[in-house]
């Protein structure tokens, strides 16, 4: 049976729905789905994604030959419904042509409106509408997006504006207006001349005028989108696999822009920044929907609540709010009405948030769009627990609901209140995405991408953005825009991103090739600092203090509902107090990984540490060890108090010992005069300890079972701070670990030192404390032989990072040499230090998990490498029956949902 590669839609009837939106994309499902449940939606069709891996596969002209029947059988009926012909002189078809992956991927593919006009057609639609001003306006916009999107027609400097645009400011300036759509019929024939014209100098081509020429052009560009340099960007920021594809949706023309009982808009059914159950959005009179997400024109607001506080940020009062930017609510109530039920309706539908677009074409109401809409991770968690507490949807769709990493979000810092009392307020905008944000000035996305790569904070300053730019928003803290409302492409991207954003900051002047913005008199120049509010929409001077942001009670009742679900329990890797404690109010239950290591680093530790190292024999380094027991000693109590009644896992000495000593001549001599030695004994000392690969070399437990008096000591610390604190009344859970076991004697040999230091502490302070001793599984010898292991270990700790390195061979600090390579070529998928190999580094884990519960079956396992707080990692954890995950203080909740996630999707 021949594969259906177009599927239909209209007057109420389609041959999709919304559950096959794999194939159909998410537009195109949602399309379908629209007619099926009586919302108006013009009709077209759909092609689907499966033809846009046929296009890459195949190429262009044998995609073309195999859709040609069924396109134009398509669009036949979408005549037949519209009355009217594609093509035709006197009573024109126009159809917009729209792409749809099964991912929301907002503005970063290709879309061409008014599909159909030439020289001939215009004239026709003219007189079909009696209104050349609309057809006109139709026809330049048609060329000027066929123009960039199909033809290519891009500046050739990035400081250059889009050359179609430079022509409107030219025919603009000429006519001395200052808007679109102040232009009269002749302005649009005018820029229809000068815009083909200008399509012949750059391409050396005419403009196409048949209308089958324009559909294919049209159609094999959304295919070339789906591949273009910000799309693939997006889909590497937002995990999307390119085997995907985009479909293409084919759709009949309905106008906004034919006159002012016309409009066009976007609309939410909540407030995508706050989550606030509150109906929202934009739109424009007299406009087509580009003018909205393009953030061209600066909409208005569609609710009269919507435009009140737009107002009150603006500082304009009411009675000049409601005569010059009334709301759609007050300007066009009959539709405002209709529109605010249909809204209602969908989100009911879809048991969701919906983000939709819509024209009102001369009074008629027409919906474009729905999807689930984009939200920042405040909104995210708000929009869950409303619509749960609403009935709408149950505990567990609410926890899907949830995206782990979003959560990151709502821990971000804010501005401290009493820095911005003395604040210095630039301008105003739209607060588009909220949170705090403080960084320097730069107008390019390119040079973003460039500033951040070296450590500086940027914001973006754009007049609009575009897709384009998404390589420069994914670096910036925020993101400050002249143009634009609330649903332009910035705004949009920004809260899907977690990103701070300002948009229509009307009071800017945005100077690219001088690179300054002028505010009011204040002229900033690139590199200076300014200060974004996403929250209110105000733009300071200069940087201004944050402070950490207050858990709300969405999310902790989020995270109770996650406590609810979850098997696997969370812990934390922290080396100090405030780490622990950090963790604990973010709901840590213990602490995974403590890396002694880090406590040695302040100054009169590592000078002990370092005599420690660099002494000649066993008394010079029980000396040395003598002087860092009670800093030891003190660093443990400060963390066993932070975590009283809960599990305190502490890795014994790690690194290689050539990472503590001095390789500068400062630093030796330092040494030398410490130790009472000369520089050129240290110099000796130091150069002995190099080794070709120290990651592989002295290290571990094998520098415990060479330096027995170092284990001693790290013991001695351990118990001892738990003893002291048994006896004030705490209650500390100590749990021993011995790094990089590979042979069960080199763990035995460890286990008798701390267990014979431990007796003698009990004998010393007439009282004992329940501890285990347990190992770092992080070396594949240990995951073979982990029934030997176990046999004397009282848990596994996989330390994933060293697993990792180890199992690839890859160096955890030259992969960046070759790492970006391997993931565009895909020969990897991902970062195996970002994202755990479950096929590979997870196959050691699980069989050492089954090994080592063979032999001991009360066996704690768990994972503290860096995987441990990343979502799909942490659901491959549960899945093969660990007992817990540890991650660093701010991944805690990301974990925690994911934990909860991953027992909910267990079938």
């Amino acid at each position: 049976m021949e594969k259906k590669r177009v599927y239909t839609f209209g007057n109420g009837e389609a041959e999709g729905k919304a559950d096959m939106r794999n194939l159909l994309g998410g537009k195109g499902a949602n399309l379908a789905e629209m007619n099926l449940i009586g919302v108006p939606v013009p009709p077209g069709f759909t092609i689907t994604t499966e033809v846009c891996n046929e296009y890459y596969e195949i190429g262009k002209e044998a995609v073309v030959k195999i859709l040609k029947e069924d396109v134009e059988k398509a669009l036949h009926g979408v005549e037949v419904l519209m009355r009217s012909k594609f093509g035709d002189v006197e009573n024109p078809l126009l159809v917009s042509v729209r792409s749809g992956a099964r991912a929301s991927m907002p503005g970063m593919m290709d879309t061409i409106l008014n599909l159909g006009l030439n020289d001939e057609v215009v004239e026709g639609l003219s007189r079909k509408t009696a209104n050349p001003r609309f057809a006109w306006d139709s026809y330049r916009r048609f060329v000027q997006m066929y123009g960039d999107v199909v033809l290519g027609m891009k500046p050739t400097n990035k400081e250059d504006i889009d050359p179609f645009e430079a022509i409107i400011e030219s025919v603009k300036e000429g006519k001395g207006v200052k808007l679109d759509n102040e232009l009269d019929v002749e302005d649009l024939k005018e820029l229809v001349k000068r815009f083909k014209l200008a399509v012949k100098e750059q391409t050396g081509q005419d403009f196409p005028v048949s209308a089958y020429e324009q559909l294919w052009g049209a159609i094999c560009a959304v295919f070339n989108s789906w591949m273009n340099e910000r799309a693939i960007l997006y889909r590497k920021m937002e995990g999307i696999p390119a085997e995907w594809g985009t479909a293409v949706s084919v759709q009949a023309m309905v106008f906004g822009n034919m006159g002012n009982n016309s409009a066009t808009g976007v609309c939410f059914s909540r407030d995508a920044g706050s989550g606030e159950d509150l109906f929202n959005g934009e739109y424009l009179i007299n406009a087509q929907g580009e003018d909205v997400v393009a953030g061209i024109r600066t909409p208005q607001q569609i609710t009269k609540i919507g435009s009140q506080r737009w107002a009150e940020r603006a500082g304009i009062s009411e009675e000049v709010r409601s005569s010059k930017y009334p709301s759609m609510e007050e300007a066009m109530p009959e539709i405002y009405n209709e529109l605010d039920k249909l809204q209602t309706k969908l989100e009911n539908h879809y048991h969701d948030m919906q983000d939709m677009e819509f024209t009102v074409q001369e009074g008629k109401l027409w919906f474009l769009q729905t999807r689930n809409g984009k939200r920042t991770g405040a909104a995210m968690v708000k929009i869950a627990m409303d619509l749960l507490h609403q009935g709408m949807i149950d505990e567990k769709t609410a926890l899907l609901r949830c995206e782990p990493n979003k959560l990151d979000e709502l821990l971000h810092p804010v501005f401290d209140k009493a820095a911005l009392k003395t604040a210095k307020t630039l301008t105003r905008g739209l607060p588009a995405s909220p949170g705090a944000a403080t960084g320097q000035i730069v107008f390019f996305a390119d040079d973003a991408a460039l500033w951040a790569a070296d450590s500086k904070k940027v914001i973006l300053v754009r007049i609009e953005t575009s897709p384009e730019d998404l390589a420069g928003m994914a670096v910036a803290e925020g993101i400050l825009t002249a143009r634009g409302g609330m649903t332009s492409h910035a705004a949009v991207v920004a809260r899907g991103m977690g990103k701070c954003c300002i948009s229509g900051a009307g009071a800017m002047n945005v100077d690219y090739k001088a690179r300054t913005v002028e505010i009011d008199g204040v002229v900033l120049n690139e590199g200076d600092f300014i200060s974004l509010n996403g929250t209110t929409g105000e733009v300071y001077q200069g940087k201004v203090n944050t402070k950490a942001a207050e858990v709300s009670g969405d999310f902790a009742q989020l995270m109770d509902l996650c406590d609810k679900y979850s098997r696997l329990k969370v812990r934390t890797n922290a080396d100090t107090p405030h780490d622990a404690m950090v963790a604990r109010q973010f709901g840590a239950v213990g602490i995974g990984l403590c890396r002694t290591e880090h406590m040695f680093f302040e100054s009169q530790k590592i000078v002990a540490m370092r005599e420690m190292i660099l002494a000649p024999d066993v008394e010079g380094r029980k000396k040395a060890l003598g002087k860092l027991l009670p800093y030891q000693k003190d660093d443990f109590k400060g963390i066993f108090r932070a975590m009283d009644g809960c599990p305190v896992n502490i890795r014994l000495l790690d690194p290689p010992l050539h990472e503590f000593v001095p390789h500068d001549e400062k630093g030796q001599q330092e040494m030398a005069d410490a130790m009472g030695v000369t520089v050129s004994y240290i110099r000796q000392r130091v150069e002995s300890l190099c080794e070709h690969n120290p990651m592989l070399g002295h290290r571990g437990c094998r520098l415990g079972n060479t330096y027995p008096e170092i284990t001693e000591m790290q013991t001695r610390a351990i118990i001892g701070a738990a003893l002291e604190l048994k006896k004030e009344g705490l209650d500390p859970h100590p749990e021993i670990m011995v790094p990089l076991t590979g042979i069960l004697y080199e763990f035995e040999a460890q286990e008798k030192i701390i267990r014979d230091t431990a007796a003698q502490l009990f004998e010393e302070f007439g009282t004992e404390i329940p501890f285990k001793v347990g190992t770092m599984i992080e070396i594949p010898r240990a995951a073979l032989t982990a029934d030997r292991i176990a046999s004397r270990a009282e848990y596994f700790s996989f330390g994933t990072n060293d697993l990792t390195q180890m199992t690839f061979g890859y160096s955890r600090d030259d992969i960046a040499s070759f790492l970006p390579v391997y993931l565009e070529k895909k020969i990897l998928k991902v970062d195996p230090f970002q994202v755990l190999d479950q096929k590979g580094v997870g196959q050691l884990i699980e069989m050492a998990v089954q090994k080592g519960r063979s032999v001991r079956p009360e066996l704690k396992c768990g994972i503290c490498g860096e995987h441990g707080g990343e979502p799909s990692s942490v659901k491959f954890c549960h899945k093969v029956g660990l007992n817990y995950v540890s991650c660093s203080p701010f991944r805690v909740p990301i974990a925690r949902l994911a934990a909860a996630q991953a027992a909910v999707e267990e079938k």
